[in-house]
């Protein structure tokens, strides 16, 4: 496993540089700038749609614009929020907060363009099931533009749906069933292939129904599971409530200075803040990837702008208010850089080999141990990299053996002898889990609760709404075919997942990196050759907004209505 994490270390270091994550912002800018700051708009008028009072069950479509964005927002409002922001803090520090907030608010352009464009070119040869995305943006857009050029647009279009199958495969849907499995398995000591069979289960009979299942499923669970985050998160944070003006300066100077280590927190510098905070932000909201809005595609709508202005208002949701709530229960209360969770009874020595440093075995007193569980020591040696502190993390993992529970240390790689800070060792709290132990950290038990129970919930959602896009990308790619020989892979991988595999935050970062690297390097081109039509489609509808040329046609429906579809049903 130690090759495969260095190969898949590797792979991410390429994809992911500080050089393309500039070109991403730099998109986000130019959307922003050329469009006269849509998010205005996205946040104003937005909301006005989604209520349902411009749906007309004629127009083409399956589903109505509040459970379109409910969809996307399932495949985006999910464990990158919990788990995801957990992520930022631990490899990035404070100050990766701040650049997740710049990503939601630059991210809003990106959404609309990307949801606007395939509202432009979706296919809707069969009004009740259409088909869009990316890939029909550029298998249709460059051939009408310039016919003798088509080829090109449909070797774009390949590559988007090749590389949404690989994204909802990882980070869509591997990060999600893994992170469920283990903090199952911290709680409940349920074993990983249990949680993974049930998951399969659920995910594989939703997929099943298609969009409009999936419409209906999503726009009932994202809402309640929204909420029942929000009210337990606001429970800790009014614990807190007296540290959140400190902590919210905290977040900006740490994203311009560098943050010293402290506690089981090695450290962080500008740069490491940027780039894990644009890295998690783009993975939670999406925003760059194009994958979200194949669910808007299927919106009933007459107007491609009404929905890319729905399709704008995710990144807001999912990535300034919801990732934002996560972070500051977090660093309010102080579980990112906490004490060691457990003593040394014998300080280990390390002594010098041809692999490095290595650490003897620990033998691990009383506790509530598992095995194969990740733990992790902090050490002092020679100049840290990554941070430009002498801080460093080792990594080791819990066995069961004769003499008990051991922990074994994988071996350190310096000039300088490791000496042990802090007397101790922790456990590794990876994604989701970190969070959970925030919540208990204010009310013991809450965590254990409620964070299992929003995972399970954020995780289903996510894998259902990433298996529809990856499905849509092999119909695309294969034909209507392929739906089935697809969910079996894609259902299989959910429950791959969780066997244990996948160890440590690194690796997780590493995993998820990839997925999103490689369908953003497949979209971003489409949104530049083709984003004028977006911001021109753009401008002429908000003249006619302004023109009093449109306007609502009918009172909003009930809520029941609005979530159930009935509203646009015929």
């Amino acid at each position: 496993m130690g090759e495969l994490s260095q190969t898949l270390a590797t792979i991410n270091a390429v994809l992911w540089n500080e050089t393309w994550i500039f070109i991403i912002a730099g998109t986000g800018v130019l959307f922003t700038v050329w469009s006269g700051f849509c998010q205005y708009r996205a946040l104003t008028h937005g909301p006005k749609v989604i209520r349902g009072v411009y749906d007309d069950p004629n127009d083409p479509g399956a589903i109505n614009h509040f459970q379109a964005l409910s969809a996307a927002l399932s495949g985006t409002v999910g464990l990158g929020n919990i788990g995801g922001v957990a992520l930022a803090i631990t490899l990035g520090g404070p100050g990766a907060i701040f650049w997740m907030w710049i990503v939601g608010f630059l991210g809003m352009s990106i959404k609309f363009v990307e949801v606007t464009l395939s509202m432009l070119y979706r296919n809707t040869d069969d009004p009740e099931n259409p088909h869009g995305g990316p890939m029909w943006v550029a298998g249709k857009a460059l051939k009408k533009m310039k016919p003798e050029l088509g080829w090109i647009g449909t070797v774009l279009a390949f590559l988007f749906s090749f590389c949404v199958m690989v994204s909802s495969g990882t980070g869509g849907n591997m990060f999600q069933a893994w992170n469920v499995a283990d903090i199952t398995n911290e709680y409940f000591g349920v074993a990983g292939w249990i949680s993974g069979a049930v998951l399969t289960v659920i995910v594989g009979t939703v997929l099943i129904g298609g969009i409009k299942r999936i419409g209906k499923v999503a726009g009932t669970l994202v809402p309640a599971m929204v909420l029942i985050y929000v009210i337990a998160g606001f429970y800790v944070l009014f614990a807190n409530f007296g540290q959140i003006p400190d902590i919210l300066v905290m977040i900006v100077t740490s994203a311009f200075t560098p943050t010293d280590a402290t506690g089981a927190f090695i450290g962080g510098t500008v740069g490491s803040a940027f780039l894990f905070g644009m890295k998690r932000a783009v993975f939670s909201n999406e925003a760059g990837q194009g994958s979200s809005a194949i669910a808007h595609a299927a919106a009933k709508t007459d107007e491609p702008v009404r929905e890319g202005l729905v399709g704008g208002m995710e990144p807001f949701i999912d990535t300034i208010v919801v990732c934002t709530f996560t972070a500051l229960i977090i660093l309010s209360t102080g579980i990112w850089n906490r004490a060691p969770d457990a003593a040394f009874e014998d300080t280990p020595v390390p002594t010098r080999s041809e692999s490095g440093w290595t650490f003897p075995d620990t033998v691990l007193g009383p506790g509530e141990w598992q095995d194969q569980e990740p733990l992790l020591m902090i050490v002092s040696a020679g100049v840290n990299p990554a941070t430009g502190q002498d801080i460093h993390r080792i990594d080791g993992v819990v066995s069961s053996t004769s003499r008990g529970y051991v922990a074994s240390w994988q071996p350190f790689t310096d000039d300088v002898r490791p000496e042990i800070v802090g007397g101790g060792f922790y456990q590794d709290h990876v994604g989701a889990t970190l969070t959970a132990k925030a919540f208990d950290s204010v009310a013991p038990g809450l965590g254990k609760w409620l964070i299992t129970i929003a995972s399970w919930l954020f995780a289903i959602s996510t894998i259902i709404a990433w298996g529809y896009y990856g499905e849509q990308g092999a119909v695309y790619m294969m034909g209507s075919k392929s739906a089935m020989p697809y969910r079996l892979i894609y259902c299989s991988l959910t429950f791959i997942a969780t066997l244990g595999h996948i160890k440590t935050s690194s690796d997780l970062d590493n995993m998820t990196g990839i997925g999103l690297g490689i369908i953003i390097y497949a979209n971003l081109p489409i949104c530049w050759i083709f984003g004028y039509q977006a911001i021109r489609a753009y401008k002429e509808y908000i003249s006619r907004l302004k023109n009093g040329q449109m306007g609502p046609d009918h009172p909003p429906p009930s809520i029941d209505d609005l979530i159930s579809g009935r509203d646009v049903q015929r």
